[in-house]
């Protein structure tokens, strides 16, 4: 990188292409003062902002590595660095009671590619659209277009849109090698929509903006992994077989294990979110949020664990960071002050969905101790191996927290506190490494904290951004931001407005599945009108199949999932990571699993072939061991026959040539 320096003008050059490139006319930095409306229903934001004056501060004076940006009396100064490959922005300073936005100017190219901003759903390349930085709950459709997104509107329940995500980050990576974060947890905008201009609009003053140039992409994830951390080594009993989801009490479970080895299926763990008890609501079937074993729902629990552990099954729950109103520990939380307040000092008690609850405070550090007790003395301690630790979006922005912070700031830090406090509870324990949580909110702090992320609530159908296929680009991006470890909910899990999982949905998600992270199936929303693993002779003989051979590539599995943890790739990582051909760099739906296996589902219904793009390499077909250089092939893919090729040259080609 290189500045230079010219009268009331200046460039930040790498590799000699411009990245900064200040001059009156087009000035670097802008100041402003927007009014924001934010409406929130549930973990649906509706955000818009009237902009009242944007100025360019189109003057720069220079006092060694201070910038003084001015114009029209106002200023902005800040210290700008350059070492070898890296530009450090720093110590920005504004009159913050007269300015309320603040946007930088950075020189893209028409073509330049970016990936990131946290978890993306519809769209690898973020190029041509602008992402806010927000997280929320992704909504139901995800597409302005589509009836399912204006029905959920119509209801309240919130549609979404292309950039509505449960995990954002103000972080990208340029196809020129770079990675930009901007250190904020304000509510921010990433614009990348002009051909020749990215800007980035922060709500609040940032601690600091970095840009770290590398020579590859396997160089920017080792820098990925030095500024974020990596997540923790998954459990060797999660990554062999399938964790089957179920409700309904201890002799479902006892029946429905009975069946799955019957069947052959490789059951790993039973997941049963409502070892709680449950609600029913309008949305469907709820969980009763006290984080207690319902001796109603389950008895003889600990039996039950004992049992499943003793045939080699482990025992899986749910917990998120908000209390039942009326419980005992919701009543306990209220008597010692650890629920987020009001701004009348009254804790902050939210409707939930025909349910009312208190947040958690985790910046009270008395909070967040009593909070990790619960999972220790409630889970851990008598004998659950894992959770979903769910939820984490719905902080309102009129909250005060402990740390005398607004919900506004601790919007989009919230998620990373949640995280901490699960890995805090299971690291006292000594449990790091057995014991396994997964989320779906996060951001900046997520990934050295949170043993596994899961895609969150896709719609039970093949729609292109809310169905199967964003899943794809969901792990793709995620993995780059360094959180390589994540999986989905198998069939989705979102039934609304007569949209209903087929089988067909199912043993698609199914046989994708196997060339994850983690293997887990979800009964849904509404589980008695969507399709189940079991309630066919079919579905349980490919869930058997599928589980096996899971465990047939169990080493390569292995192998996978260390890499990750020891270097930050990804486990699922796009074509790009290890080939310089230009068209991989617009592969959104198909992906490598570890170095050695391409992947490309099958995210359409009544598919028989499948076209694939094979980066140029010797390819071998996993299953009819047929062989392939690069380029665009047609395979079969009938149900079943997931489009999967490995390496010729891998070390584990005689584990391939096995399968």
């Amino acid at each position: 990188m290189q500045l230079i320096k010219s009268e009331n003008a200046f460039k930040v050059l790498l590799n000699g292409t411009a990245l900064i490139e200040h001059s009156e006319k087009e000035p670097f930095v802008y100041i402003g003062v927007g009014k924001e409306s934010i409406s929130q229903h549930y973990g649906d934001f509706k955000i818009k902002d009237k902009i009242i004056k944007k100025i360019p501060l189109s003057s720069v004076t220079f006092q060694d590595d201070q910038l003084k940006f001015s114009n029209c009396g106002y200023e902005l100064a800040l210290i700008l660095k350059i070492e070898d490959k890296c530009l450090e922005i720093s110590d920005i300073k504004y009159d913050e009671k007269s300015i309320n936005r603040v946007y930088f100017n950075f020189t893209s190219e028409k073509k330049e590619r970016f990936f990131g901003c946290g978890e993306q759903f519809s769209y690898l390349n973020l190029k041509d659209r602008n992402f806010p930085i927000w997280t929320s709950e992704p909504g139901v459709g995800r597409d302005r277009n589509s009836l399912i997104s204006f029905k959920a509107d119509q209801m309240g329940v919130g549609g979404g849109d292309y950039y509505t995500t449960n995990y954002p980050q103000p972080t990208f990576i340029s196809d020129r090698k770079y990675l930009f974060h901007m250190e904020t947890s304000f509510y921010c905008d990433f614009d990348f929509s002009e051909d020749q201009l990215t800007q980035v609009c922060a709500w609040g003053n940032p601690n600091r903006i970095i840009i770290e140039a590398r020579n590859s992409y396997l160089d920017i994830m080792n820098l990925v992994t030095e500024t974020f951390g990596t997540q923790p080594m998954l459990p060797d009993w999660l990554l062999n077989g399938i964790t089957l989801g179920m409700q309904g009490g201890t002799n479902v479970v006892y029946d429905k294990v009975k069946t799955a080895k019957e069947y052959g299926i490789h059951v790993n763990a039973v997941w049963c979110q409502d070892w709680v008890g449950k609600k029913v609501t309008s949305f469907g079937k709820r969980l009763f949020w006290k984080w207690e074993k319902s001796d109603e729902q389950y008895p003889l629990f600990e039996k039950m664990i004992e049992d499943l552990q003793n045939d080699g099954i482990r025992f899986m729950a749910y917990i998120n960071p908000y209390l039942l109103e009326g419980t005992d520990l919701f009543n306990h939380a209220m008597e010692h002050k650890y629920f987020v307040k009001k701004t009348d000092g009254s804790a902050y008690i939210a409707d939930f969905g025909e349910f009312y609850c208190g947040t958690m405070d985790f910046t009270n550090p008395e909070a967040m101790q009593w909070y990790k007790q619960i999972i220790q003395k409630n889970m851990i301690d008598i004998g659950i191996s894992g959770w979903m630790a769910d939820f984490g979006e719905y902080i309102p922005v009129d909250a005060v927290f402990f740390n005398g912070k607004t919900g506004a700031e601790m919007h989009n830090e919230y998620p990373a506190l949640w995280a901490k406090c699960n890995y805090d509870a299971v690291s006292e324990r000594n449990k790091l490494g057995e014991v396994v949580y997964f989320m779906r909110a996060g951001g900046v702090g997520n990934a050295k904290y949170c043993t596994l992320m899961w895609a969150g609530d896709q719609s039970v159908d093949f729609t292109l951004h809310d169905g199967l296929a964003s899943t794809i680009p969901a792990a793709l991006s995620l993995g780059l931001m360094g959180n390589g470890l994540t999986h989905f909910d198998i069939g989705g899990y979102t039934s609304l407005f007569g949209n209903v999982r087929s089988e067909e949905l199912m043993l698609r998600y199914l046989e994708y599945s196997v060339f994850t992270p983690y293997m887990r199936t979800h009964e849904g929303n509404r589980p008695d009108e969507n399709f189940q693993y079991d309630q066919s002779d079919n579905c349980l003989k490919q869930f058997a199949h599928f589980s096996n051979l899971r465990s047939k590539l169990l080493p390569y599995i292995k192998h996978v999932i260390n890499e990750n943890v020891t270097t930050g790739i990804g486990a699922m990582r796009p074509l790009f990571m290890h080939y310089e051909d230009e068209a991989c760099l617009d592969i959104a739906y198909e992906y490598l699993f570890g170095r050695d296996l391409l992947v490309a589902p099958v995210y359409e219904a009544g598919i028989s072939e499948w076209d694939v793009f094979l980066p140029e390499d010797q390819w071998m077909h996993l299953f009819t061991k047929k062989k392939f250089s690069g380029g665009v092939c047609k395979v079969s893919a009938e149900l079943g026959n997931i489009p999967v090729f490995c390496r010729v040259e891998s070390a584990f080609i005689d584990l391939f040539e096995s399968i």
